[in-house]
């Protein structure tokens, strides 16, 4: 792979992409990201530049992976105008992993096609021990040809390939995929919440779901963590939210009602709205055992 890759975006995700890419020899050529600092630190620790503008990572890239946080970011890193990466963007592809809103994709692809881009959409379904090990499980969409020319960079990275469609499909099944994770996630803090109100034992109640129709893989990875409330942040209960209102916003352009969806984002919404949005989505357990609901939630 003789790409030279630029990264918009290095915090938990985009760094360790980055580390991943440099370690199998890829030259990962410039970093951008807002929080200055941390970006030079990266850059110094691959190799790589740390720039300053957008406009710079696009120079120096053949091939420039995003992930940043929400729409609002995405629009403003592909700005029309100003400091943008579409400047000079003609002959570069594009690889944007965030999640964000599937119809922002659309409107972000087609930007770059009238650059002189190309584009595809690699949605994680993955955190980020799995980014920094290249064992990222990668949904993608887009531009089948732009697909074709990267899918040796993208297996350096991945465990499982798995193209959907064209612009913005990756990301419908990517909202769906957190959808259904963060229902699973809610329900499972529900069932330890009331387990434990029972005086039941929490690890024979886990060792019970993992063997009946209960088991999920939310159970392998929050079950644990909820019962001993350690919610170091590996998917945040901010995204959560944020994904679950993205799949809600599917549903209703779509004119579904889906009532555990909204159950789910209502609950991670409290989380953020008590000051909890920054831990882990397994942090969710927080609201429903008995002895730890946060002294700011009204039971009103």
């Amino acid at each position: 792979m003789s790409q030279t890759v630029g990264f918009v975006g290095v915090g938990r995700m985009g760094a360790n992409m980055a580390r991943r890419l440099h370690d199998v020899g890829t030259r990962v050529s410039a970093v951008y990201d807002v929080d200055r600092p941390h970006a030079r630190a990266l850059a110094a620790e691959i190799g790589a530049m740390a720039v300053e503008t957008l406009a710079a990572v696009t120079a120096a890239s053949d091939v420039v992976i995003t992930v940043v946080t929400d729409d609002a970011a995405m629009h403003a890193i592909y700005a029309t105008s100003g400091d943008s990466l579409l400047v000079g963007a003609a002959g570069t592809i594009f690889v944007n992993a965030a999640t964000i809103t599937p119809h922002v994709h659309v409107q972000i692809d087609a930007l770059i096609a009238q650059a002189g881009g190309r584009c595809i959409e690699a949605c994680m379904a993955s955190s980020i021990p799995q980014a920094r090990n290249g064992e990222l499980y990668l949904m993608c969409a887009g531009d089948a040809t732009a697909y074709a020319a990267l899918e040796p960079l993208l297996r350096s990275m991945s465990s499982a390939l798995r193209w959907i469609g064209g612009p913005g499909k990756a990301a419908q099944v990517k909202a769906l995929v957190n959808m259904l994770m963060n229902i699973n996630t809610a329900g499972l803090a529900e069932a330890l919440g009331l387990g434990d109100a029972l005086g039941l034992d929490l690890t024979m109640l886990r060792e019970v779901f993992a063997q009946t129709g209960a088991n999920s893989r939310v159970l392998e990875t929050d079950g644990l963590d909820m019962q001993n409330r350690e919610h170091d942040t590996y998917f945040s209960a901010a995204h959560a939210a944020k994904d679950s209102g993205i799949a809600l916003q599917l549903a209703h352009d779509v004119g579904l009602d889906l009532p555990l969806a909204q159950a789910t984002k209502d609950q991670y919404d409290l989380l953020v709205a008590v000051g909890l949005g920054d831990i882990d989505k397994s942090g969710i357990a927080e609201l429903t055992f008995q002895d730890r609901r946060p002294v700011n939630i009204s039971d009103g």
